[in-house]
């Protein structure tokens, strides 16, 4: 791994082994194949979600009666960075099912919910989605559409959610609705629930190997006991958010790192003029700027876990350095590609792979410029977001 500072050594013995064999499994079963996976627009996901699951890597801070690891934030943080250096898609497909479908189970569901999708998601064997964005106000989830209608004992869900990973292969959709009252509650919606639809989305240029979808609610009725009963407000899905904001800051240091380590070996081997393209000023500038960008970002991330196992990480930390973190990774992919030249625009090299990832990354679960008003009003205490 790129340590150039030796972040690593702020992580307990245990956090570093599992970053080594998630490293190693990334080696051997997803690299060489994540290319193609790209190219053709889809990838095995249900057989990788179950060797995820294997590895711990869906919900690794989930407690073991639960199915989990009981790990720390850190191990979470590293196996995500590990995961997004072979592939940002991967990542998301991972840290959706953990922090945005397993936390919230956790945290605000019934113990019969627990009980019911915590292990078989763990284990890979169930996939869930996390419905919430719409496509009307991503950045603004307090204006949803999506409604929740009282009928006896049951809920009526109407609505559609846009751009959900995961969601034509999900098993479960943790679905966010406006309830009779005006408040947003949490529904648990099995596939097989008559009304739910989860059309693909298609042609995609970025995020090619996870797939992404819709969430189409079409009076949909379920059991008032598939509600989380503890999740009442946006407080709920905005501290999902949070959780995978947190992987999101570690993972893209790992695709970092991956266009990074593609660049240096390709301008040391690259001769222009009789000499390395690695050998000249400019070249040697943007692989340090790149490094550089790495290096703090990495510290940052480390902190970061440091705070979260603490208890005492906020959310506009982790917007800090989700911001922080992923326009860094964005900057060097985009430089990366430059440097490969006309060898940059082809998927025989990666480079140009990862920065169509993080195009993406960059704007899902809030944008570089939603993350730097969320610091500001941390900072001043005025909300320039409305």
């Amino acid at each position: 791994m790129l340590d150039y500072l030796h972040a690593l050594d702020l992580l307990a013995p245990e956090d570093r082994a599992a970053r080594a064999s998630v490293r190693a499994f990334a080696d051997a079963e997803l690299l060489p194949h994540i290319g193609g996976w790209w190219d053709a627009g889809h990838a095995p996901t249900r057989d990788l979600m179950q060797r995820f699951g294997a590895l711990g890597l869906l919900g690794p801070k989930t407690p073991e009666a639960y199915g989990g690891a009981g790990a720390s934030s850190a191990a979470y943080g590293v196996m995500m960075y590990e995961l997004e250096r072979a592939d940002s898609g991967l990542r998301s497909m991972a840290s959706v099912q953990g922090s945005l479908v397993m936390y919230p189970i956790l945290a605000y569901g019934s113990d019969a919910q627990r009980r019911r999708y915590l292990p078989e998601l763990a284990a890979g064997r169930l996939i869930g989605c996390f419905g919430l964005t719409e496509a009307d106000g991503g950045s603004d989830p307090g204006a949803m559409r999506t409604r929740a209608r009282r009928d006896g004992q049951h809920y009526v869900l109407n609505g559609t959610k846009m751009w959900i990973t995961n969601s034509p292969l999900a098993d479960v959709a943790l679905v966010w609705a406006k309830d009779d009252d005006g408040h947003v509650r949490g529904f648990l919606v099995d596939r097989d629930t008559p009304g739910l639809h989860t059309p693909t989305i298609e042609r995609k240029m970025s995020l090619r190997a996870s797939t992404t979808g819709e969430v189409v609610l079409d009076d949909v009725r379920v059991p008032a006991e598939q509600m989380l009963p503890d999740a009442r407000g946006l407080k709920g899905p905005l501290s999902c958010l949070t959780q995978a904001r947190y992987g999101i800051a570690w993972g893209a240091l790992g695709a970092l790192e991956a266009v990074y380590a593609a660049t240096l070996a390709y301008t040391t081997e690259r001769t222009t003029f009789g000499r390395p393209l690695a050998a000249r000023q400019l070249v040697q500038d943007k692989l340090v700027g790149m490094l550089t960008a790495h290096t703090t970002g990495l510290l940052l991330a480390a902190r970061l876990g440091q705070l979260a196992d603490a208890g005492a990480l906020t959310p506009a930390q982790v917007s800090l350095g989700k911001r922080t973190n992923v326009r860094a990774a964005l900057n060097a992919a985009r430089a990366a590609r430059e440097l490969h030249g006309g060898n940059g625009i082809t998927t025989e090299y990666p480079v140009i792979r990862h920065m169509l990832n993080l195009e993406t990354v960059d704007t899902y679960e809030g944008t570089h410029d939603v993350h730097t008003l969320i610091v500001g009003r941390d900072l001043t205490g005025l909300n320039a977001l409305e």
